[in-house]
């Protein structure tokens, strides 16, 4: 008898191994590193094994079949999980599916494909995507202007665009740094390139290159991008039958008349703005709140922004983008801080806002199949990131919420089911 009992007992805590699951939790207290737990995520499905994401539930947790590897690779990379036996994750489950509860489970079945738009060198901005990417331990492809105009765009599922000016204009530093070496060899290099690839101005070939990303996004691709990658695109969509740019930036004066020739049905986000068209003011146009806050002299401390409360059940993609443990989220600045809410269209979804500023900070929007999704400010955890500043040590912030949400729209393409055409 005793025998008997010993033997049941094994075959039991057998069953209850083998059918357990692994709770990688994502609330404020629980998880030591919020970061690298996206990272896992994306090995798991790497490795081909479905994870359900569990909106809302606790910060926006990941339930995964349990596999000692995984396990592993969680201590291994410093990620707080929970071991919960299969009864377990069903009441959980039992729980999310109440119609009350503003939560839901979202199945993440296949590892998106990442590319970054990004210049070697990557003068003179370091970029927080990649910064994340690259501490997450999620994999990417630096691709540029060559690639992206020869058509490799198709290969992929999410693109982000670096710290980038659409529009020409070098990111406006001519008045500061027209006498800088990488200012010039910057200039230099990249009018080669326009040459090369059979543009005659590199407006015409930054134009050329956002159209690109549009049949992209339009072809069913999802695009991310961060402060002036955001309203620089779109003025360049705007513009793309326009000359914008004045002498120093191409050889001969912008057109007198560019304003009025602007058209807005080309871009993804932004209407009815006007453009920046002194060559000495660092901005581009009056999309940008940045000065809003230097006006009314916000401090940092009260510079913040809060993301809206979508119902999980009914608004799955923006509930997806704004999972976080805290609801309310640090400022950050950058050429482009945040938007003034006038010129955003009115399709457009505004998930992040600063209620004190009445500006839009994180801002999500479809286009044909695909989606995109523009978020203000140049890195989460610096709040006035200027030239020549060290890049951010992410592990002094492993459980950064602006940080978050990038790292929600990388997994995000990993949950949409329809294929993308090619």
């Amino acid at each position: 008898m005793k025998k008997l009992f010993t033997f049941v007992v094994f075959i039991f805590f057998v069953q209850v191994g083998y059918s357990s699951y692994l709770l990688i939790p994502m609330d404020e207290t629980k998880q030591k590193n919020h970061l690298k737990a996206y990272g896992i995520a994306y090995w798991v499905l790497q490795n081909e094994i479905e994870i359900e994401w569990l909106l809302n539930y606790r910060g926006g947790s990941f339930l995964i079949r349990y596999y000692k590897d995984i396990e592993k690779e969680c201590v291994v990379r410093g990620v707080s999980f929970e071991l919960i036996a299969d009864v377990q994750a069903q009441a959980i489950k039992r729980k999310i599916a109440d119609p009350e509860v503003n939560q839901e489970v979202i199945k993440l079945e296949k590892f998106p494909k990442i590319a970054v738009y990004t210049p070697e060198g990557k003068m003179p901005w370091d970029d927080a995507v990649t910064m994340v990417l690259e501490y997450a331990e999620i994999p990417y492809d630096k691709i540029y202007d060559s690639a992206i105009i020869n058509t490799v765009l198709p290969k992929y599922d999410w693109l982000h665009l670096h710290h980038e000016d659409f529009t020409g204009q070098y990111g406006k530093f001519y008045a500061a740094y027209r006498n800088a070496v990488w200012y010039q060899n910057q200039q230099s290099e990249t009018e080669a390139r326009a040459k090369r690839l059979g543009f005659n101005k590199v407006s015409q070939l930054k134009g050329g290159v956002a159209v690109k990303i549009k049949e992209f996004v339009a072809g069913g691709g999802f695009l991310f991008t961060m402060c002036s990658g955001t309203d620089s695109y779109d003025i360049a969509l705007s513009a793309l039958n326009t000359d914008i740019c004045e002498s120093m930036f191409d050889g001969d004066p912008a057109d007198r008349q560019a304003q009025s020739k602007l058209d807005f049905t080309e871009t993804l986000a932004f209407r009815n703005f006007t453009l920046k068209t002194n060559p000495l003011e660092y901005e581009f146009s009056n999309i940008d709140g940045t000065y809003v806050r230097l006006r009314q002299r916000i401090p940092e401390s009260e510079d913040i922004f809060t993301l809206f409360d979508f119902s999980a059940k009914w608004d799955i993609v923006p509930t997806m983008l704004c999972q976080n443990h805290t609801s309310v989220i640090k400022g950050f600045m950058g050429q482009t801080t945040d938007f003034h809410k006038e010129f955003v269209k009115s399709n457009v979804l505004i998930m992040g806002e600063s209620k004190a500023l009445g500006t839009a900070r994180y801002i999500h929007g479809t286009l044909g199949q695909g989606q995109w999704t523009f978020y203000g400010g140049h890195d989460p955890e610096d709040y006035q990131h200027r030239v020549g500043d060290p890049p951010t040590d992410l592990n002094l912030h492993p459980n950064s919420p602006g940080y978050r949400l990038i790292l929600n729209n990388i997994l995000f393409p990993a949950a949409k089911k329809k294929k993308r055409k090619t």
